[in-house]
């Protein structure tokens, strides 16, 4: 959720922390800091409550802040309220100890009441202040080096952190440590690089290290160096990022949302591209780098699926709602019984796993936290686990046991829209293969369905190319204070997802619900000039749905129908029809989700919101 940057090398480090910041702007904050040291002269610390412009000014543009060591940070407030006096970076009294952290430090309070009694005093309510003084306590009382005495302050906390500390006696370098919160690292010629996601860094190196959990790391402008938490030096090696840096910026789009919705096709083109060649589905890539033994059965996923008695899919959010559609899709092609939770909910139920089950969790960063928790649950209690995630080397993709990687590129904008579509892609196909494997789908029919896999980015385009006349509808019902979607079965996973993006970018209150269930309580909640969106894309259900929206509309709902083409006497029905192009029922969320994209998207544009930055909201939730 925070962001944090750091360089140190030849270059001026105040320009390249603010511009690293912004790039992290989609994870949300509210207020933000950085510390830069010239040489041998006291660092300077600089805060600014608000947006990164108050700090770019502040600092003009980082050219009243010289030195080329430093630390920046973004603060998404947990401890303590948005204040310049919470903002990061926090120090030690005397400036001895300076950093930035994102997590949670569960025993703060404790630790607080402890450094106290050694005569500390505190100025802000943050946990992080906390940590900083503790490493500061630790280096003073052993008098040993930045390594030991972070070592020390990290056997003591309890909770999750990404930390990055500068020490006074050591002006020329940063110390880094991490645990469930993501943190890369990176080098070029004119330096190293740290940053908690890989915008902000992506200007300037592909060239990155992952730094494992419970490990720390040394950046000076000679390069990196690992440690682990006994002091002892460990080697890394370095990885490619595939990303490039322009596929970052908005490419002419006002905004990276609309940017992204546009890059669907190509992000589900390129998926496809990865587990489908030459009319095949080969899941050979899942294998995790050699992690598994290649004479062990049970490391071929293949096999798995093939034997595969039941599934449980886990995420948060958007992936959640492409986890129900997954459960739809899999259990229709593959006969297989799915459990889909949310992760925060999985791990505190105490699962009940069934020993022949496979756990799938999806999360578009990686880092997500109650996804990363029920993954460690799951494989504490012997279960597989595959991951769908879209950034390489992260946390969910290093510990999974396989991983079906997404190829939407980074995705900016916090309301999800690429990575979405092609989580829904790599959960088509785990579908597809295991009905392949189990022999329920006979290879004619596979063929079929990879044909019409293939057609859904035409089909997108098509959708796109009349996205003015959801502009037009947007504008008239903007000021919406309700709005309800319904719909049955995948239908109504996609409102579930239509409904977010809705909520979550536009401010307006928007639910989704099964139709059916519209005469158990909710259809009390209809009066004159309610919006009402109706998804009828399912052809056992399209009457059905259909005659609940005539219920509604007796009640003075105003209806927006969403159909598949064909279906053209829903417009007897409704007072507006937005059409999709056919495809198999089973893949159809994949084409009926744009429109409602569109829809959140041209509504919050209308109100003149800030589309990519939502209030209150951060694209990755690394802590509970």
């Amino acid at each position: 959720m925070c962001g944090i940057v750091g360089y140190v090398g030849k270059k001026q480090a105040a320009p390249i922390l603010l511009d690293g910041l912004a790039k992290l702007e989609y994870r949300g904050y509210d207020s933000a800091g950085i510390s830069v040291r010239d040489g041998d002269k006291d660092a300077v610390i600089v805060k600014a409550k608000g947006r990164l412009s108050k700090l770019a000014d502040k600092t003009d543009q980082g050219r009243a802040v010289p030195g080329t060591c430093g630390i920046g940070h973004t603060r998404w407030a947990t401890h303590g309220e948005p204040s310049e006096l919470n903002a990061h970076p926090h120090c030690s009294d005397d400036m001895n100890v300076i950093g930035v952290h994102n997590g949670i430090i569960e025993n703060f309070q404790e630790l607080r009441q402890k450094l106290i009694r050694h005569d500390y005093q505190f100025y802000s309510e943050t946990d992080t202040e906390v940590a900083i003084k503790l490493i500061d306590y630790y280096y003073k009382k052993y008098a040993g080096t930045p390594v030991d005495a972070i070592n020390h302050a990290l056997v003591r906390i309890r909770g999750s952190y990404a930390l990055a500390v500068m020490f006074k006696e050591y002006p020329g370098e940063i110390y880094v440590a991490r645990k469930d919160n993501p943190m890369i690292l990176g080098l070029n010629e004119d330096g190293a690089f740290l940053g908690s996601d890989v915008p902000a860094i992506l200007k300037y190196t592909r060239k990155v290290y992952y730094i494992g959990n419970m490990e720390l790391g040394r950046l000076s402008a000679d390069g990196v160096t690992f440690y682990n938490l006994d002091g002892d030096e460990i080697q890394k090696e370095i990885t490619e990022i595939e990303w490039d840096a322009e596929s970052a910026e908005k490419g002419g789009f006002e905004h990276f949302m609309m940017k992204e919705i546009h890059e669907q096709p190509k992000a589900i083109a390129d998926t496809l591209g990865m587990y489908i060649s030459n009319g095949k589905i080969d899941l050979s890539s899942l294998a995790k780098n050699g992690a598994v033994d290649e004479n062990d059965k049970a490391s071929d996923p293949e096999a798995i699926l093939k034997e595969i008695g039941r599934v449980y899919i886990v995420a948060c959010g958007s992936a959640y709602h492409a986890g129900m559609i997954g459960k739809s899709v899999i259990e229709k092609l593959a006969g297989i019984p799915v459990e889909v939770s949310l992760a925060s909910e999985f791990r505190y139920c105490d699962p009940k796993l069934d020993k022949n089950s496979v756990v799938i969790v999806i999360s578009q960063s990686g880092e997500t936290a109650d996804s990363l928790a029920a993954l460690r649950l799951s494989k504490e209690r012997g279960i597989p686990v595959i991951a769908i995630v879209n950034v390489f080397g992260s946390t969910i993709a290093r510990e999974a046991d396989y991983v079906m990687y997404t190829a939407a590129g980074p995705e900016i904008a916090v309301a999800t829209t690429k990575a979405y579509s092609a989580q829904l892609i790599t959960l088509y196909i785990l579908a597809m293969k295991t009905a392949l494997l189990k022999g329920i789908l006979d290879e004619e029919r596979a063929k079929g369905l990879m044909d019409e896999l293939a057609a859904i980015p035409a089909g997108i385009s098509k959708i796109l190319e009349d996205k003015e006349r959801i502009q037009w509808f947007a504008a008239k019902y903007a000021n919406a204070k309700d709005v309800f979607f319904i719909g049955r079965g995948i239908d109504y996973a996609i409102g579930l997802e239509g409904s977010l993006k809705m909520k979550e970018i536009s401010y307006i209150h928007s639910e989704a619900y099964a139709a059916g269930e519209l005469k158990h309580g909710t259809i009390s909640l209809i009066e004159k000039g309610t919006l009402v969106i109706g998804i009828m894309t399912q052809n056992d259900l399209y009457e059905k749905t259909r005659s609940n929206m005539v219920e509604v509309k007796a009640r003075g709902a105003y209806l927006f129908g969403l159909t598949s083409y064909g279906n053209y006497n829903v417009e007897d029905t409704v007072d507006f029809a937005v059409y999709v192009p056919k495809t198999d029922e089973n893949f159809v969320a994949s084409l009926a989700i744009v429109p409602l994209q569109l829809l959140g998207y041209y509504m919050a544009v209308t109100k003149g919101l800030d589309v990519d930055k939502p209030r209150n909201l951060a694209k990755s939730v690394t802590v509970e």
